[in-house]
């Protein structure tokens, strides 16, 4: 009988969180651009078990615009910020296990918008859950109660992209549309926060920026 400990007593949850080497230093704030390659998991944003904000700055063209905005993941566990039939949605897969979604109570309209998903983490149980409410601009449009998944949401492949959903989508609510990809418009950026700071001081400030081009 051999007898030792364990070489990582750690659970595996405390494994998966633990930071790893990265190619820079994690900051509180990310920002991506459509029409880039797709960015790997270990690479991207990481909003494990944290409060969280999407935020993309569009111009919409016509009413008629729609795609995903942002996507990271897939069918197996992430999460999408789209336009579909006129409406903000997010959607978010837990683990492949049970799909949660929000939709604006009112249209996109034409013009330049900051359209938003803001998560607030309630508590420190885990998995992590929170509200999770839309923005039109300073405008909250929808809100819905989600769980967020403590681990990564792939091992390999999927990262996370801007503009379009390739591969499996996070959603069944655009599966028959491929990638999904924007149109009826252009983003110009999507900024994703985790400073964990009020969605209406980032909204201020990002309209502030939008402002002045």
């Amino acid at each position: 009988m051999f007898k030792g400990l364990p070489i990582d007593d750690r659970t595996p949850v405390e494994i998966i969180n633990s930071p790893r080497p990265q190619m820079s230093k994690p900051r509180d704030r990310y920002i991506y651009y459509p029409d880039c390659a797709e960015v790997p998991e270990q690479s991207s944003v990481n909003i494990r078990s944290r409060s969280y904000t999407i935020a993309a700055e569009v111009t919409i063209d016509t009413p008629e615009a729609s795609g995903v905005l942002f996507s990271h993941g897939a069918r197996f566990g992430g999460h999408s910020l789209y336009i579909k039939d006129g409406k903000l949605k997010y959607a978010y897969n837990f683990v492949g296990l049970f799909a949660q979604a929000v939709e604006s109570n009112v249209d996109v309209t034409a013009g330049k918008h900051i359209l938003s998903a803001a998560f607030v983490r309630e508590g420190t149980d885990m998995p992590a859950h929170g509200t999770v409410t839309l923005y039109i601009d300073d405008k909250a449009v929808g809100s819905t109660e989600i769980k967020t998944q403590p681990g990564m949401f792939s091992l390999v492949g999927e990262g996370l992209n801007v503009g379009k959903d390739p591969g499996e989508p996070v959603t069944d609510d655009y599966a028959d549309k491929g990638y999904f990809e924007f149109t009826g418009g252009t983003i110009k950026q999507v900024i994703v926060d985790v400073s964990g700071e009020p969605y209406v001081d980032l909204e201020k400030e990002a309209i502030a920026i939008f402002a002045r081009e």
